[in-house]
């Protein structure tokens, strides 16, 4: 930063300042082409031109094995960890900008940023061009009502803003009792939150209440507990790919006046398209993964967390160390995204299941159709690719395909673990730990940003509602193209494991086969038997 006086820069952090469970003065900054990151190459490159925080000097990084899949690494990770093993970093934190504005105002024109330590003039990053909406009047307007936290670049007496972020958007100690309903499901329960107000909440304003605590009579989020939260974004209004919504572990630590922005998000996404919002996947700030002026989650849709409060920091540092590893699985394709089959909430769920947190599964949609239908999938899309997409989605395990089944299905078992519900003790490490250590359950409602573009609404649950929702006249869906991002064959490691086909693969060559082989040689068949009989006297 220059200029003085002005506000700290992240790389001489204020006290109290962190990244999720880990302190800030643990990292240093830089950007992807730092020739001495303790970060596998391949993530560095996805970051060549962005700010991120990798870990200093001294500070243990997270590993991985190499030739096996990312479950079976954390698996065999999992079993040689030894109990207070010190936490392992993750290889980078994308912060995507250097310098931090607390308590700060917005002019009425939005041209200056009022702040403790005096002005800056203000102005935004530039606008993706992909990018359909952005910061408009009624931005403004709302972003004026609140202090804010800026992440932006100083130059001078000027800022560019990243990020914008609300600072009231924040969890206080003692969130208002609201104890999910009896009478149904668990899993129902925490639809019908989310689905409590119009538009899935993207209207409403922000809060925070209690589903459940072990003891009432105590404050419900205490300053300086451990944290893990389970992130659902809601459907976007302008982009009918994006119905079923987004899926994300969060971890860090509550503080005494209630912020949360800089909880860690661990943010999957395809590392194979260019996003149209500048999405990568990476672990990621809570204010960054939901406010940023491109790529903020809310301003595209309302979102939802469960967030479990804890006594001891075992159970969110181990999904964290976790999640670190996955990462550089993630950077360098061992573990390859798909939409159907390994998405956001896929890897998510895996990686709670390999720790030894049994997240129900809910099943697939409809296997039967999946199998039985796909000619006529075929046919009706003119499409034997498209009729594999079909198939992967009905086929796959709805808590490891749908965010929103992902979240429902894992919120229910943690409120049973933390209530003792769940049947007998669990045996798995990371469910022990949170039935063990689980205070309090609070769930938090954000609402989305207002800007130029239209409001979203509550995630799809089922492939079913998910289809209801897009128009069936293909010309008139909404559909944003993105341009690929091939990965470098240099960036390719010998240890690789192939990617394994998808079951449509099969399912088409059957159909295939069936169609070009088996049906004309049931009708010779059937033919010849006709001649036969024809033939007798």
């Amino acid at each position: 930063m220059s200029g003085d006086p002005g506000p700290p820069t992240l790389s001489a952090v204020a006290a109290g300042n962190a990244f999720g469970l880990y302190p800030a003065s643990d990292f240093r900054l830089t950007d992807g082409l730092c020739p001495d990151c303790p970060t596998v190459r391949q993530g560095l490159w996805y970051f060549r031109h962005e700010t991120i925080a990798v870990p200093g000097d001294g500070v243990a990084v997270a590993s991985f094995a190499r030739g096996v899949a990312f479950t079976d690494d954390l698996r065999s990770w999992l079993v040689g960890r030894a109990p207070g093993t010190p936490p392992e970093h993750p290889p980078l934190v994308w912060v995507a900008a250097p310098d931090v504005v607390g308590g700060a105002r917005l002019s009425a024109d939005a041209a200056a940023l009022a702040h403790p330590a005096g002005a800056l003039r203000f102005s935004l990053t530039p606008k993706i061009p992909l990018n359909r909406s952005y910061f408009d009047a009624s931005s403004a307007t709302f972003f004026r009502q609140r202090t804010v936290k800026v992440r932006g670049t100083i130059a001078g007496d000027a800022i560019v803003a990243r990020t914008l972020w609300p600072e009231d958007f924040r969890l206080d100690s003692a969130p208002p009792p609201r104890p999910l309903a009896a009478e149904v499901p668990v899993a129902e329960a925490l639809r019908s939150l989310i689905r409590a107000d119009p538009a899935g909440g993207a209207r409403s304003p922000y809060a925070a209440w209690t589903v459940w605590q072990r003891e009432p009579a105590r404050e419900a989020v205490p300053a300086g507990r451990a944290v893990l939260g389970i992130m659902v974004n809601g459907a976007q209004g302008d982009d009918d790919e994006a119905h079923a919504g987004h899926f994300a572990l969060v971890t860090g630590r509550t503080r005494p006046d209630g912020a949360i922005g800089d909880w860690l998000v661990n943010n999957f996404y395809s590392l194979d398209t260019e996003s149209e919002k500048g999405i990568l996947a990476a672990p990621v700030p809570l204010d960054n993964y939901l406010a940023d002026l491109n790529s903020g989650q809310n301003w595209y849709r309302p979102s939802h967390m469960l967030v479990a409060v804890l006594a001891g920091e075992e159970a969110p540092a181990l999904v964290q160390a976790a999640l670190n590893r996955v990462y550089n699985q993630f950077w360098r394709h061992q573990l390859v995204y798909r939409h159907a089959s390994m998405n956001c909430a896929s890897i998510s769920v895996d990686v709670l299941r390999a720790l030894g947190w049994d997240v129900p599964a809910r099943g697939p949609a409809s296997p039967l159709l999946a199998m039985l239908g796909f000619p006529w999938f075929a046919l009706r899309e003119r499409s034997i690719a498209k009729a594999r997409v079909a198939f992967d989605y009905l086929n796959e395990d709805q808590t490891r395909l749908m965010p929103a089944a992902a979240f429902e299905d894992a919120g229910a078992s943690l409120l049973g673990l933390a209530a003792g519900s769940a049947g007998p003790a669990p045996a798995g490490t990371l469910a022990r730990l949170l039935a063990r250590d689980v205070e309090a359950i609070a769930f938090v409602r954000f609402p989305q940003f207002p800007s130029s573009r239209v409001f979203g609404d509550a995630p799809a649950v089922t492939p079913w509602e998910f289809h209801a929702r897009v128009p069936a006249e293909p010309g008139m869906a909404q559909i944003i193209p993105v341009p690929p991002r091939p990965f470098p064959d240099e960036l390719r490691d010998p240890d690789l494991l192939p990617v394994r086909r998808p079951w449509s693969d099969y399912v088409a060559a059957f159909w295939g086969l069936l169609l070009v082989v088996g049906i004309p040689l049931y009708l010779y068949g059937q033919w010849k038997r006709w001649r036969g009989r024809s033939a007798q006297p």
